[in-house]
């Protein structure tokens, strides 16, 4: 292939067409930052190559939208932010080891230290460098997955070799809840966070994040100084029990490859798990699991087509799915149509509920072999 023959997000004989509207993703964030007073910042999690929506044309978005701070989850992840972004702040979730602190410091990462070795790491690298490197504490409020417990931010306080080799910028922990507004635990972290940030006082925090997407939601006493949103950005509704508050940002589109209509009463697809009546109409779309369409959605998921929708049927193959159409009028239904699978009808929450699964993973799993559209934002579309 000739390097001029290579277009931008351009997948040749594509099946399926994913759309993100940057712009939706700049007015969900603006958005957010409504519900914050105004002593609380709005950063943007990004992690995961922006929940698979692509992380160049997304934090340049949010960088033009008024986002500084971001967050990742990888050490690599962070690098390639860092190109995109020169001046941003940056923290990386899983922090940092003896493999990564060199390109931490090098690229002015910020690690989310979790663990007294984390700290003792990235205080020992600043003292062989001769300067302090900046971290972000994160503490164990009652998720019990990373973070300091209790004891030992108070052991860092009494001991303070370690601490004086690093610029604190703040200290975080993460709700576990926050989408079930009523549920006891949001208070119980809450409160164990308030302790957390009582016990680090003498260290001088900067600032105090605890509120993710859904968390901005809460009380206003969960703000705290900085806010770190994901999901919400990309239009997953951070109130499940509720109408979403967010702008769709994502629209998914499948390629119809084939319909033909049912002579004789038979099966649909591998196993033979629907059958179809005689007269029915059947499509085959040209995405499947491996595109990241859950095999979960076999004989459950909807699709839409001109407003009507239209079941999925039979099981989800690696590079094909099979929707019945007998309700759609034949003419809107015919090889190289187009057919909605994520949609302002049918949004992401939607398809994940039919497949057992959240939002989060839905997106993540959207693979490559989509053609990817990208609206506004700057991007001359």
């Amino acid at each position: 292939m000739s390097r001029s023959s290579a277009v931008p997000g351009r997948v040749r004989g594509a099946g399926g067409f994913l759309t993100i509207d940057l712009d939706a993703v700049a007015a969900n964030y603006r958005t957010l930052g409504t519900r914050l007073g105004p002593a609380c910042e709005c950063g943007a999690v990004v992690k995961a190559d922006a929940y698979g929506l692509g992380l160049a044309p997304v934090a340049r978005t949010l960088w033009d939208a008024g986002c500084r701070r971001f967050f990742v989850a990888l050490t690599e992840e962070g690098i390639a932010l860092r190109f995109l972004l020169p001046e941003a702040r940056i923290y990386v979730f899983d922090g940092v080891d003896q493999d990564t602190t060199a390109d931490t410091a090098a690229h002015r990462l910020i690690p989310v230290l979790s663990h007294p070795g984390q700290i003792e790491t990235w205080a020992t690298y600043a003292r062989t460098q001769r300067t302090r490197l900046p971290a972000l504490l994160q503490m164990e409020t009652g998720m019990n997955r990373l973070g300091l417990s209790t004891g030992e931010a108070e052991t860092l306080v009494s001991d303070a070799a370690d601490i004086g080799a690093l610029e604190l910028d703040g200290a975080m922990s993460h709700l576990a809840c926050a989408d079930e507004p009523e549920h006891p635990q949001n208070a119980q972290q809450l409160d164990n966070f308030r302790n957390a940030l009582a016990i680090l006082s003498p260290l001088g925090l900067a600032a105090a994040s605890l509120a993710n997407s859904s968390g901005i939601f809460l009380d206003p006493a969960f703000h705290f100084d900085l806010a770190r949103p994901g999901a919400a950005l990309w239009g997953i509704n951070p109130q499940p029990a509720g109408p979403n508050p967010m702008g769709q940002v994502v629209k998914l589109q499948g390629k119809i490859l084939q319909t033909r209509t049912i002579d004789t009463p038979s099966a649909v697809g591998y196993g033979a798990t629907h059958r179809v009546r005689r007269g029915a109409r059947i499509a085959t779309i040209g995405i499947g699991y491996a595109d990241g369409f859950f095999r979960s959605l076999s004989n459950s998921a909807s699709a839409f087509i001109g407003g009507i929708r239209v079941p999925v049927v039979g099981r989800v193959s690696m590079d094909l799915i099979t929707i019945d159409v007998s309700a759609v009028p034949a003419e809107a239904a015919q090889a190289g149509d187009l057919v909605d699978l994520i949609s302002p009808e049918h949004p992401v929450d939607d398809l994940a509920r039919e497949a057992g699964t959240i939002g989060y993973e839905v997106l993540t799993a959207l693979g490559r072999r989509f053609e990817r559209r990208y609206l506004g934002g700057g991007t001359g579309s």
